[in-house]
């Protein structure tokens, strides 16, 4: 017997200066969907989250909510954790960057750091809401205004530690450009390789005296360090780096992230990486945002849909169905009640329908359930699963499953109980055989589901579920 393939999953860990909205699922539904897929081929697979607990943000947040920073902190990263469960995602690992374990590591990795770090005054731009440093170029092209946020840039006058991210620009520029760092999609490798040219140093750290809620800088107690800094380095530090030898599982397969924050991974990330000669993550996904109307979801701009509330009306199937089909993997998606009612429905009438059906039709032949005797090899499925696709990889076993119906439609099973009983078996037999290997590429994406088929078709004796698998809502 082979050994088996592990493959390590990440995504990013979101500021607990609020709580959860439809945003941050997407990092774990992709994250999941991709874990599923790879466990479903034999791998074993590490899946890590969390949550980013330093910063000017979350500390202001805490402060205007009159919670002490400490318990504010905590409350939110339950929020995170409660609502990951809630979304049917299974992780191996959560990091937060309040324990003193990943603060230490994190202060024994800028240590390693040392020879490519220097101290110098930075003079200009900074946008709050992203917790970032901008160029002037930037500034100029947005106006001065921050694009995401819709808050203007604030000039800074500090002085701070650097990373030499010029040491490294010619190795990351190669390393991306090759693919040895994939980024997907295409089109966002390619605005970054554009950015790459004139990134410049960048600062890490903070004057204490402008921030204190932070993990401190060694050596230098009047500095503390600047919040990517510590939040990138969690995706090692929970695999015990330095004190361990990580390389069983990095680098990562994929690191799943918003666009919106690719330039930290795609130029920060691999810096740091180069600088402690670890390897680099094999993929970046890249993921659009969840807009409603037109306009990115955001806790400062107040258009946030509260995600528990389409949980709970509508189960989480429905939720992981209407956001991994008919959002796109990559791309910007628009969201609105009626979009989901609407998908909703498409999942009651198109696979709702399908098993009630076909279990009832199952106790009309008198059939008995099926075992999958193995996994089948679908090429096409596997192919769209490795490009990430995960919209498309839906679509195709969605065809499958209105070819079922379809198939009922033509067959007519209901005609051949009277007049053609052995055809009936038959018939039947093959549908039920079609269902579980549908259900068998479902479980990668709507999970419960795709186990409640399973139960009911390869029981001893098919009996149609009681109520629908996706009653009609309140």
């Amino acid at each position: 017997m082979g050994i088996m393939k592990k493959s390590y999953i990440t995504t990013a860990i979101p500021y607990v200066n609020g709580v959860p909205h439809l945003g941050h699922a997407m990092d774990y539904l992709l994250a999941d969907t991709m874990r599923r897929y790879l466990v479903r081929g034999g791998e074993e697979v590490r899946l890590q989250a969390g949550t980013d607990e330093h910063g000017s943000k979350v500390f202001q947040k805490a402060e205007a909510s009159g919670v002490p920073v400490e318990k504010f902190v905590d409350e939110n990263a339950k929020k995170f954790q409660d609502f990951i469960h809630a979304l049917g995602v299974e992780y191996t690992d959560f990091v937060r960057t309040t324990d003193p374990e990943h603060e230490r590591r994190c202060q024994e990795i800028w240590v390693k750091l040392g020879k490519y770090i220097y101290k110098d005054a930075y003079e200009g731009w900074y946008c709050e809401g992203c917790e970032g440093f901008v160029t002037e170029k930037e500034y100029e092209e947005n106006n001065g205004v921050c694009p995401d946020h819709q808050k203007p840039y604030v000039r800074l006058s500090e002085e701070n530690y650097y990373l030499r991210i010029a040491d490294f620009k010619e190795r990351m520029r190669s390393a991306i450009e090759n693919d040895e760092m994939k980024i997907t999609p295409a089109g966002r490798k390619k605005e970054f390789l554009n950015l790459l040219v004139d990134m410049p140093d960048v600062s890490i750290s903070r004057p204490k005296k402008q921030l204190s809620w932070g993990v401190p800088v060694p050596g230098d107690d009047t500095q503390v360090m600047y919040v990517w800094i510590d939040a990138l380095a969690n995706y090692i530090t929970v695999l015990g780096y330095p004190d361990k030898d990580i390389s069983e599982w990095w680098p990562a397969e994929v690191q799943v992230i918003g666009k919106d924050i690719l330039r930290f991974h795609a130029g920060i990330w691999p810096a740091i990486l180069m600088g402690l000669n670890l390897p680099l993550p094999k993929n970046l996904l890249t993921h659009g945002y969840i807009t409603v109307n037109g306009e990115k979801m955001s806790k400062s701009v107040g258009n946030v849909v509260d995600p528990r509330v389409v949980l709970d009306k509508y189960g989480v199937d429905a939720f992981r169905y209407y956001f991994l089909r008919h959002v796109s993997t990559m791309e910007d998606a628009d969201y609105s009640d009626e979009k989901y009612e609407s998908a909703y429905n498409e999942l009651a009438n198109d696979l709702g329908n399908l098993v009630q059906r076909l279990a009832t039709l199952c106790v009309k032949g008198e059939m008995t359930g099926q075992t999958m005797i193995e996994r089948q090899r679908d090429d096409k499925f596997d192919e769209l699963m490795g490009k990430y696709e995960f919209n498309v990889a839906f679509d195709y076993v969605w065809a499958k499953v209105q070819g079922l119906n379809k198939k009922i439609d033509t067959e007519k099973p209901w005609e051949l109980v009277k007049t053609d009983p052995e055809k009936l078996v038959m018939v039947l037999d093959s549908l039920v055989s079609e269902i579980l290997g549908v259900a068998d590429l479902l479980e990668v994406f709507i999970p419960e589901t795709a186990k409640k088929i399973v139960e009911i078709f390869s029981a001893e004796k098919i009996v149609p579920p009681e109520t629908s698998l996706f009653p009609r809502t309140r």
